[in-house]
Order: structure tokens, then sequence, then C-alpha cells
């Protein structure tokens, strides 16, 4: 019965988790994907014969995964092989000086002590400590919760944890107060990025992002597509159709609620409920009607977050011992944030961050061609905006430019290289202008600012990354769980039930 039915539009992760939780209750799941195959964000790109994770490459919270797989009766253990790395990072700057951040948070204490004196070796370990309580105070409240509010949260942590969370002090200056090395604030700094963020602009709550990675960085054999490939494949067993290069051209709504999907090849999907993946841009903009348009709020241009200009290759690097993630700072870290959210155009220096993928926990000696993702942060202007190849060129030249000021060479060449700016993410992910983390976290507000699972709309709900509660792959899968339990209780509190007979005559349910 279409009642029973549930589409879901995209196959990123947070589609492919909601498809996964609502089969498991025993729903006909349908997902829908204009792309030819799962992962949405968590996409690749075949190089030279070789897939190069070209998205997400940072695999974190991995309970998240742990707790999925084992609500289908699965075990991730037995899916992946999961290597959990000593280095979280290496970090670079113009002047030779060099950073490794390590999962072992005394050993990075010791190595910021080395680096910039013992002073800040404790402003680390504060920070640590209090980027923790951050994250205890938010998990259940609000990370966990499918439609927080300010109020909850109040109600939930008191006002004593909720000052704590720093939501009205800039990330940028709570790092002064424990940094007194520019350097360190720099690195730091750098976490707000992982929302799309500036650290000048987003609140200082964004501390909590570096607990998440100290306390587990994992690389998956395979590259992180896999995740994606393999929850598809779970999920077709377990009888989710999919259907790839399928545009959804209208959510259909009838009668005041959701009823299916319109395709742009003239078919229909009739189903009771919508699981909308897709970014909420797209959906406050038209592109999936103008009925559902009215469930989420237009994201101002000014509210975007960021994009990113990418290099995706199969070349030589030398010079500097790269391991599987290191990062290589710009001179001047307001110049390129004011560069990208205030005057929306590429930095003159950029920060860049290398994934080396045939690498781990030591620098590679083999030599020779290596896969490598490079990326650079840019503003989400793909809309209004073309990236022409004469842009594109001297982009390049000013990012792998800076990369060996830093004393890293990469020999890339054009046939071995696929770039991918601003206008190609909003071609993938329309009506974006290419941001990919929805709406910026800029302002205290800003996170309550994501639409939750539900919506105005009955039968229509939403999930990813530019929803409730963030980006990032964990956050976008905590999001699915979400849109498919939500789904499912109202789906219960609707549906009719069965008078049982009561002593004394009286029936109840």
């Amino acid at each position: 019965m279409s009642s029973q039915r549930v589409v879901v539009i995209g196959a990123g992760v947070a589609g492919l988790t909601a498809a996964l939780s609502l089969a498991a209750r025993g729903l006909q799941v349908i997902v829908v994907e204009r792309a030819g195959r799962p992962g949405g964000k968590m996409r690749e790109a075949v190089v030279g014969e070789r897939r190069i994770d070209s998205g997400p490459t940072v695999f974190t919270m991995r309970w998240v995964f742990d707790e999925l797989f084992d609500s289908f009766g699965e075990r991730l253990d037995d899916h992946f092989s999961l290597q959990l790395l000593s280095v979280l990072a290496r970090h670079a700057w113009t002047d030779g000086s060099q950073l490794d951040l390590f999962s072992d948070q005394e050993r990075t204490a010791d190595a910021i002590g080395s680096f910039a004196g013992r002073t800040d070796a404790e402003g680390f370990r504060a920070f640590s400590a209090d980027a923790k309580k951050i994250f205890d105070v938010l998990k259940g409240p609000f990370i966990s919760a499918p439609a927080p509010s300010m109020t909850s949260l109040f109600r939930n942590s008191g006002f004593r944890d909720l000052l704590a969370i720093r939501p009205f002090q800039t990330f940028w200056k709570a790092l002064g107060g424990y940094f007194g090395d520019p350097r360190l604030q720099q690195l730091f700094g750098r976490y707000a990025t992982y929302c799309g963020s500036s650290p000048f602009e987003a609140p200082a709550t964004l501390m909590l992002v570096a607990h998440v990675e100290s306390a587990g960085v994992w690389a998956v054999d395979g590259g992180m597509h896999r995740i994606a490939s393999i929850m598809a494949e779970i999920a077709a067993r377990r009888g989710v159709q999919f259907h790839y290069c399928t545009d959804v051209s209208r959510i259909i709504v009838q009668s005041g609620r959701v009823s299916g999907v319109a395709l742009a090849n003239g078919e229909r999907f009739a189903a009771g409920c919508v699981v909308m993946t897709a970014d909420v841009a797209a959906l406050a903009n038209g592109l999936f009607g103008a009925d559902a348009a009215r469930t989420t709020a237009i994201i101002p241009i000014k509210a975007r977050s960021l994009s990113a200009m990418t290099w995706s290759c199969v070349a030589e690097a030398g010079g500097f011992p790269l391991l599987r993630h290191s990062v290589f700072f710009s001179r001047d870290y307001l110049a390129e944030f004011d560069s990208i959210f205030g005057r929306r155009q590429m930095p003159n220096e950029p920060t860049v961050y290398v994934c080396a993928q045939d690498r781990g926990n030591e620098p590679s000696t083999d030599g020779g061609p290596e896969r490598l993702f490079i990326l650079a942060n840019a503003p989400a202007i793909g809309d209004r905006h073309p990236f022409e190849p004469a842009e594109i060129s001297p982009c390049m030249k000013r990012t792998f430019g800076m990369l060996e000021r830093c004393g890293l060479t990469i020999k890339a060449v054009p046939e071995f290289t696929e770039v991918t700016t601003p206008t190609d993410f909003n071609r993938m992910f329309p009506g974006t202008g290419g941001a990919l983390y929805g709406r910026s976290s800029h302002g205290w507000m800003a996170s309550f600012q994501r639409p939750g699972a539900r919506t105005k709309l009955p039968g229509l709900y939403l999930a990813g990354g530019s929803a409730h509660p963030g980006p990032g792959v964990p956050m976008a899968a905590l999001s699915g769980r979400m849109a498919a339990a939500s789904l499912i209780a109202d789906l219960a509190s609707t549906a009719p039930s069965r008078k049982t007979a009561m002593r004394g005559g009286t029936s109840m349910r």
C-alpha cells in the first residue's frame, strides 16, 4: 500500500541511513538518486583508473555507525576494515615549522610544549577539557535531539551548562584565552571550517569538533565511499529499491499532506511519506515544488557555508613528509576568511588541506605517483560565478605555490588531475551555490536555524548535512536516524488501533 511506502530523496549517508532504518521496521522504501551511484557528498573521483575520495576524508564518531549497524542486526567490523590513526594530522607553516596532533592527548600536549612552550601546552589541556565538556553537555539535548531549541537546551542543561558551551563568544576570541602562539590559534580555529564556517564569526561552541576528532580518527580501507557502497548493498538485500540517474521534479501534495513524488521523466511514485535528504536550500528555492518550498526558509547568500576548490590527482609529492592528513596554513588567516565571506572571492593565499590516501601513520618512502586530494576553501557563489579555466589556472598556481612555500612540491599533470569548483558543486547539489555544509554556523543562533526532522507539511521529513544536527558524515547519519524515527513515531500515532476488551465492558487503547 502507498501509505506504507516511503520515498527517500538522495542516496547520501543520511538517505541510506534513513532507508535502512525504515526497511528494518518493515516499511517499503524507494530511494531516488540523481547521481549514478550512492554516496552524495561522500563521492570519489576516478583518475587514471585509480579511485580517490573527493568528499569527506575523515571518519570520526565511530559509535554512531556501531549503533546504526547494530540497529539492523549487523556489525560494522564485518563490513569494514578500519585503521585507527595515531597521528590526527600534520600541520605546517611557511616559516618551516611543523606540528603533529596525536590521538594521545598527552603526546599532543608534549608536542605543543616543544613547539610553543609550557604555557600553551597547559592551554591545550584546558582547551581539550572544555571541548569535551561542551560535547558532553550538547550530546543528549542537542546533537541527539530531533528538533532542539534554546528553551529545551536550557531546560535540560541548566544555566551553568548553557554558559559552559560558550555560544556568545567567537571561536577566535576563545582561542586567544588558551593559546598565545598565533599558529596554534590558527590550527585549532580550523575546526570551524569542518562546519563550513569562519573561526572569526562562529561561536566557541564549535570547540566540540576538536573533541570529536581527538576521540578517534580512522582510515577506511577502500576509502570513505566504501561506506556508502556497503550501506546501499545491505539496503538492497533488505528490499530497498534504488533508482539512480533519476531526478525528482516535485514532491506531490494532496489534501494537505505528502502523497508521493513526480519524476523529471514523467513517472510518479505514490507514497505516504517522503524523506528529503537533498540540501534544504534546494527545497526552499522551489526545486521540489511550491508546496514543499513553503516548509523551510530560504538561506540568504550571506549565510551560506563554505564551498571548495579541489584537485583530485595522481601525482608525485616530494620535499615534505606527508601523512594521510596534512594542513598547510596561510600567512594571514583573517584576510583569507575576509576574502571568502566578506568579498566572496577566492583568497590570494589559501590554507590548503592534503589527503594522501596511500599513506597512514608514517610518511611513505616508496616514491612515485600517489593519490592526493587537495582542497582550498572557496566562497559558495557557484550559481552566480562560472569559475572559467582562465580563473582556475591562477588559483591552482596560488594553491600549489602555497604548498611549495611550506616545503611540499606536487608534480601534477592535467591528464591525471580532476578539478572541482563551486560551480561544479552547485551543479551536483543544485540550489546551494556550491555550499557544502548548508547554512554557516555564524552567530549563536545559527545552529537552531537548521531545520529538524519534522516539517509543517505532514508526511515530509528532512535529513542530511544541511539539516539538524549539522554537516559531516556521522552527523548526517544521525539526521537520517532521526528522520526515520520521527516518521515511524508519526505513523504509529495515526495508525488505526485495534480495540481491546477490558473487564467491566469498557474498551480502550
